[in-house]
């Protein structure tokens, strides 16, 4: 069996604090300048654990190419970016940039028991989970053949990162939300032939043994 394709995937760093009082979803919005000065040692471990050579990924989004920026700076060799739509976050419509507590009286379904909003439900003019699903599990195939074999780091976005689980493992959006993803957690899949295999979910210097 040839060696499988590895993927590295991690969520782009906190985003300043008035973006985080909204439902920010895909706006383009900055990151916070303290997180990045305070998670110094977090961006260190990072340059040091992510394999070389690696392909690298990005989404249009400038929060995944300014977390990129920050792990080269920190000790990883810069590399090319590959930007990919695919793997954006999830689109809001509407909601996009309403503070949270304005979400209740917009709903349709009951929310998700560990999310504001159920995974089928989706913003006028935007896409529900499901959707994200849709979309991220094809572009994460593609990545898989293109790069059969290679190491494969994306960083990416919660919704996106909990639909790429969903994708391997075969689960609903609904279940996909059970997962949390950590702001720089790194989550490891590989793919074996048409099998995926998940390594870990959230893994950071304090997680290993």
């Amino acid at each position: 069996m040839s060696d499988p394709t590895r993927f590295h995937l991690i969520r782009h760093a906190l985003v300043e604090p008035s973006a985080r009082a909204t439902f920010y979803g895909s706006l383009d919005v900055g990151l916070c300048e303290l997180a990045l000065r305070e998670e110094a040692a977090l961006y260190r471990w990072l340059a040091a654990r992510l394999p070389q050579p690696a392909q690298w990924v990005v989404t249009p989004l400038g929060r995944t190419r300014a977390t990129a920026a920050a792990i080269f700076a920190a000790g990883y060799p810069a590399q090319p970016l590959r930007t990919e739509a695919a793997l954006a976050e999830q689109f809001l419509g509407e909601w996009q940039g309403i503070p949270h507590e304005a979400l209740t009286e917009r709903l349709l379904h009951p929310p998700h028991p560990f999310w504001p909003h159920a995974a089928e439900e989706r913003p006028p003019g935007g896409e529900s989970l499901g959707d994200v699903r849709a979309r991220v599990g094809p572009m994460i195939d593609q990545l898989a053949a293109q790069h059969s074999g290679e190491d494969v780091v994306v960083i990416a976005h919660g919704g996106s990162i909990r639909a790429a689980i969903a994708h391997a493992l075969d689960l609903s959006a609904h279940q996909a939300l059970h997962f949390s993803i950590r702001n720089l957690g790194l989550t490891r899949l590989e793919k074996h032939g048409t099998d995926w295999r998940v390594v870990s979910i959230n893994e950071e210097p304090w997680t290993l043994p």
